[in-house]
């Protein structure tokens, strides 16, 4: 048997004839592709998660778009987040190249030139579906790790969320929230402290300029209605294809407390609402998270927490989730454990760093008799990577440097037209675009304290009526017992009796 048949036969016993697989290219020997040696994914264990890692221009954007548009084509809806404005292409055929030909011929794959169903979505004011989440949906737990803030003031912002559920005052966005928590220091402190405890105006003070920081990131835009439905993230076209839904986040690369604080809303809005599926054939929705290092950039461990525990528990709603990033070690060690798809791109050895965490990355792999891991991932072209992914029983397939095949859309951005074009035609658009700004803690809470400063005003009025009443009385009253004074002072002189009794004894003479 020739060396290439015992790799050939090596790389196919990772995979089974049962079940449907998504196939990314084909394995490489001494550097040429072997079409033979098929390199697939089982749809069956896309629910475990995944990795795609590499450096700036190996590649990494094209193979989530591979992966985007074959599981769309197996009727597998996904979840895009396009941090650098470059997916939208996926809405339009490629107009292919011979270099892509003379690939897919190495790979032994057809080529063909197709679009794809994709919805466009957006965070901020940018053209597309608008995102938003009221406050009370992401509840006084997750909005306090959010904020990152100290355990006494978690404990009052959840008795803020209770007094808001106790007297029907709806919390939809941060106005909402930074009203109730004035108004909890002010005019309603008194009442508020006497069923709910005491509560601190330096606390509330420091619960406030955390959230003016949050909207200083942008967030006021995301917090509000309409609440978006994560049902609709799981749509089917009428071919039968899952739809492409991105997320367009360009111009929030700088706000990483956003992203990271719509993402986990996200996932845990999914694990909330999504059916379990234990382990089902195929997933029921597939995410990607380009750029990935994002979401931990700034997490608190708090939120970190949070983070790892969604992520082991997702998947059993059938969801699988794709970290996006340069090196894995910009994956925390909780996360990276957790993730059965491995595609790694090349990294580059510049600096006594680099080598460090190319010798850390190749361990996270592994060990192949046809391959010096660390030497391979130096060398490898772009379109080129080594993939593990987990077989149909959970077990890690052999290492395969593979030669990817291209996407089958746009390799480039829609034109301004064509994705007008697009959202025209979106009936999401039409749903979640419309402003609303129903009344809630803010309007009721700004009637309440109209109403008391009325019935304040009124009660001074009243007491000034009162006071003055008062004082006409007791004018009038003065001026009375002045004139009988002045009378019997009169009657009483020396001079009027005087000059009585002289009439008197006239009189009687």
């Amino acid at each position: 048997m020739s060396d290439i048949q015992r790799f050939t036969d090596h790389i196919n016993a990772g995979y089974t004839t049962k079940g449907d697989y998504i196939t990314l290219g084909a394995a490489m020997y001494n550097g040429e592709a072997i079409a033979d040696a098929p390199v697939k994914i089982p749809l069956k264990t896309l629910n475990r998660h995944g990795l795609i890692a590499g450096a700036t221009g190996t590649g990494k954007t094209k193979t989530l778009q591979v992966l985007a548009e074959n599981l769309s084509e197996q009727g597998i809806p996904v979840l895009l987040m396009d941090i650098k404005g470059d997916l939208s292409g996926i809405a339009a055929a490629s107009p292919g190249h011979s270099k892509i030909d003379e690939r897919h011929e190495k790979i032994g794959i057809p080529f063909t030139a197709k679009k794809f169903p994709v919805e466009m979505f957006s965070l901020s004011d940018q053209d597309g579906v608008r995102l938003r989440a009221t406050v009370s949906e992401f509840g006084p737990v997750l909005f306090s790790r959010i904020l990152e803030v100290t355990e006494t003031q978690a404990g009052i912002i959840s008795i803020i969320f209770k007094y808001c559920d106790d007297n029907q005052l709806p919390l939809l966005d941060l106005k909402d929230l930074k009203k109730v928590l004035q108004f909890a220091t002010r005019e309603g402190k008194e009442a508020l402290e006497k069923d709910y405890g005491r509560i601190s105006s330096a606390s509330t003070g420091s619960i406030l300029r955390k959230i003016v920081a949050l909207e200083q990131q942008g967030a006021d835009v995301f917090f509000g209605e309409r609440s978006f439905e994560v049902q609709d993230l799981c749509s089917i076209d009428d071919a039968g294809r899952g739809l492409i839904n991105i997320i367009r986040l360009n111009d929030i690369q700088d706000r990483p407390k956003l992203f990271s604080t719509f993402m986990l809303s996200l996932l845990a809005e999914i694990y909330s609402t999504f059916p379990e599926q234990g382990d089902s054939d195929r997933p029921e929705l597939v995410i990607f998270l380009d750029e990935a290092h994002l979401i931990f950039k700034e997490a608190s461990n708090a939120l970190m927490g949070q983070i790892e525990s969604i992520v082991k528990l997702i998947r059993s709603k059938g969801v699988g989730l794709y970290f996006v990033t340069q090196n894995p070690t910009d994956v925390p060690d909780g996360v990276l454990g957790q993730l059965g798809l491995k595609v790694q791109h090349a990294l580059r050895a510049f600096t006594a760093k680099d080598r460090k965490a190319i010798k850390l990355t190749a361990e996270n792999y592994p060990i192949s008799e046809y391959y010096d891991t660390k030497e391979v991932l130096t060398s490898l072209g772009i379109g080129e990577a080594l993939v593990t992914v987990l077989d149909e029983k959970g077990r890690p397939t052999p290492l395969a440097a593979t030669m990817l095949r291209a996407p089958m859309s746009r390799m480039d951005v829609l034109e301004e037209a064509e994705l007008k074009t697009l959202l025209k035609g979106s009936k999401l658009v039409a749903k979640y675009n419309e402003d609303i700004d129903r009344e809630s803690a803010y309007e009721l809470l700004n009637e309440k304290i109209v109403k008391a400063e009325a019935e304040e005003a009124k009660a001074i009025a009243k007491k000034e009526r009162e006071k003055l009443s008062k004082t006409k009385t007791s004018t009038r009253s003065r001026r009375s017992s002045s004139t009988e004074k002045a009378v019997l002072k009169v009657l009483t002189s020396a001079t009027f009796i005087r000059g009585a009794l002289g009439v008197l004894n006239k009189l009687l003479r």
